[in-house]
C-alpha cells in the first residue's frame, strides 16, 4: 500500500525495505528509535529489564504488523504508539501485582508538587497552566545545566512527576516530539497536552530550585 504524500521521502524507503524484509533497513530503523522507545516504556513500567520486554514485543509486532502500516502519522509516532500500548498493558498488570503501597510516587494526577497560586487561574483556557509568578532563575545557569548534579536533579525529579506529566514532559522535552504528535499519541485535546506540560515543567524546575536552595545552605 502507498503512503500518503506526508510521508518523508526516506521513510517511504524505509517502509519499502521494511516490508521486503531487509535486515539492514531494521537494524538502522532499531538504531535511530530503540533508545527513545525504552525511556518511553520506563515512564510506564516499574524496571529496566521489563522497559526492555516492553520494546523488544514491540519490535515484533512491527514485524508482523508493517504491511498494515498506511502513513497517517510517522513511523516513530506509530512505533511509540505500539510501545505505548504495549508499557500500558504492562503497567495495568504490575498495577494489579502489587500492594498499592509499593507504586511509585506521582500516580495521583492531582498531587500538587507546586502551589496552585504560582499559576494562572480563570476562565480563559489560553492561560491555563501558566506562570502567574514565574520561577526565579538559577545565578551561573549555564554552568549548572552541564553539570552531573543537574542531570540526576532532572532525572529524579521527572520519575517523580504524575505519570501523564511524565509522558508529556518526556515526550516534549526529551525525545523532541511535536504538540499534535503528544495529542496523538496519548489521546489528549490540545489545551491538556499544554496544561500537562507546563505544570510537569514547573514541578521540574520547582523540583531543583528546592536542590539546589538545599545544596546553598550552610552546613
Amino acid at each position: 500500500m502507498p503512503l500518503p504524500d506526508a510521508a518523508t521521502a526516506e521513510e517511504h524507503q524505509l517502509v519499502a525495505a521494511l516490508r521486503k524484509g531487509d535486515e539492514r533497513a531494521f537494524g538502522r530503523l532499531v538504531d535511530l528509535h530503540h533508545p527513545a522507545m525504552v525511556r518511553l516504556a520506563r515512564t510506564y513500567v516499574g524496571s529496566d529489564a521489563v522497559a526492555e520486554e516492553v520494546v523488544q514485543e514491540a519490535w515484533a509486532a512491527l514485524v508482523r504488523g508493517i504491511d498494515r502500516f498506511e502513513g497517517r502519522s510517522s513511523l516513530k509516532t506509530w512505533l511509540f504508539s505500539i510501545v505505548k500500548n504495549r508499557a500500558s498493558s504492562a503497567y495495568s498488570r504490575e498495577r494489579r501485582s502489587l500492594p498499592l503501597s509499593a507504586l511509585g510516587p506521582g500516580e495521583d494526577e492531582g498531587a500538587a508538587t507546586v502551589p496552585a497560586e504560582r499559576f494562572q487561574t480563570g476562565t480563559d483556557p489560553a492561560l491555563a497552566g501558566r506562570w502567574a509568578s514565574p520561577p526565579r532563575p538559577w545565578e551561573d545557569g549555564g554552568r549548572r545545566l552541564l553539570s552531573l548534579e543537574l542531570r540526576g536533579e532532572l532525572r529524579r525529579g521527572l520519575e517523580g512527576l504524575p505519570r501523564r506529566q511524565r509522558l508529556v514532559v518526556a515526550l516534549r522535552d526529551v525525545e523532541g516530539m511535536e504538540a499534535s504528535e503528544v495529542c496523538r499519541l496519548l489521546d489528549l485535546s490540545e489545551e491538556n497536552q499544554r496544561v500537562l506540560l507546563h505544570r510537569g515543567r514547573a514541578c521540574l524546575r520547582q523540583a531543583l530550585e528546592d536542590a539546589f536552595d538545599g545544596a546553598a545552605q550552610p552546613v
